[in-house]
């Protein structure tokens, strides 16, 4: 155990994480190991695969994120901007490699391959593009004379017309309400607002129009008719499952399911451990979006304040998006469960963004300091009196 008089960055850490937050992270990707047994067995025997294919390669993955969550949270904000910077600009540069060298799945070029491994730049570039923009748009408070704001609009252009040439219309939605929130928080004018809505309605009927693919899972999901086998078989397994669920092992309409252990995980989870499970997670997602948003209401610098913001939102939005797409809420899309649903480079990725919060929530060292040291004296100057 690390005692309040120790010294060094592990003992400053320690004392100064928020260890609510810590918390809820490692009990959502516990859960996520947990559920990985549930749901991707029958995939792996469907596709030919060992058992427990998914399994062990969702521990290989957990390992590294695990390591990359705690190494980012104990970085200082100065710090994790220059990270930020370098980890945009390296995901910019794979996401257009991709587009000319990766890896074409469904008709969409979103990976590329390094040394055998299949990666996702977009899911690198989302945590660092938050970070980026709550620099922005700090600065252009900070500094009239810095153009903060629209350089933060030229930013999310680039990085909304390299999503949708993969396409990924599903990451490009996400990442423009993060953006949004984040510039509504940073007390943009109302005209902006109003303007920049419009534009975000003209691009998602611009979409509608110009792919078919987006179009057709709007039109099934508005009348019901079409394909619509996964969300109905994934809403089938959340009725059966009930409060409490039909058993570990013991869900049939999973097997049938073709992402079960990625985007209608949530659906297994509810077949085999019931609704109360899924609540539960429900509101381990809602406590880390409320405890950041509290604590990022508390802050005075306006880059943490934002980045905290922009991290939780990004982290709840992609939750909402997953859930709802199994409820049946929204038009299918391929979102990922954070911590939850089966893939590296999304486990990473979510590690990286909730490494970041941790590190910006955390209490500073020096105030630590200064409360030990006058903890310290306290004794002796009793004495003199």
């Amino acid at each position: 155990m690390v005692s309040r008089i120790d010294r060094g960055p592990v003992a400053d850490w320690w004392w100064t994480i928020d260890r609510f937050l810590l918390a809820a992270c490692l009990a959502l990707m516990g859960l996520g190991i947990l559920l990985s047994f549930a749901a991707s067995p029958a995939v792996a025997e469907r596709i030919g695969l060992e058992s427990f294919y998914f399994v062990k390669h969702q521990s290989m993955f957990m390992v590294p994120a695990v390591v990359v969550m705690f190494a980012v949270s104990f970085m200082a904000p100065r710090t994790i901007r220059r990270f930020a910077i370098i980890l945009l600009g390296v995901s910019l540069v794979a996401m257009v490699g991709a587009l000319f060298f990766g890896i074409e799945v469904k008709g969409a070029r979103r990976w590329v391959s390094l040394a055998g491994v299949s990666i996702q730049p977009s899911e690198f570039m989302k945590p660092a593009f938050v970070i980026v923009c709550a620099w922005l748009f700090a600065e252009n408070e900070r500094h009239k004379d810095i153009p903060g704001n629209l350089f933060s609009m030229m930013l999310f252009g680039v990085v909304a017309a390299l999503l949708v040439a993969q396409p990924d219309l599903g990451q490009t939605i996400l990442t423009a309400g993060t953006w949004g929130a984040m510039f509504f928080m940073a007390g943009v004018p109302w005209l902006w607002i109003i303007s920049l809505g419009v534009l975000g309605m003209v691009g998602f009927f611009g979409a509608y129009t110009v792919f078919p693919h987006v179009a057709g899972r709007i039109d099934r999901f508005l009348t019901g008719e079409g394909d619509t086998f996964q969300v109905d078989a994934g809403r089938e397994a959340i009725i059966r499952g009930g409060w409490f669920g039909q058993g570990p092992g013991e869900g049939t309409i999973k097997r049938i399911i073709p992402d079960s252990h990625t985007d209608f995980i949530f659906s297994v989870t509810a077949e085999e451990y019931g609704i109360a499970l899924c609540l539960l997670i429900v509101a381990i997602f809602a406590f880390i979006v409320i405890r950041g948003l509290t604590i990022a209401l508390k802050e005075r610098d306006d880059f943490t304040r934002l980045a905290v913001s922009g991290l939780v939102i990004l982290f709840g939005f992609q939750s909402i998006i997953n859930i709802s797409v199994n409820l049946h809420l929204m038009p299918a899309k391929g979102m990922t469960l954070p911590f939850i649903s089966y893939g590296g480079s999304s486990l990473i990725s979510v590690a990286i963004s909730t490494g970041l919060l941790l590190a910006l929530t955390r209490r500073r060292p020096e105030a630590r300091r200064s409360a030990t040291l006058g903890s310290a004296n306290m004794p002796s100057m009793a004495g003199a009196r």
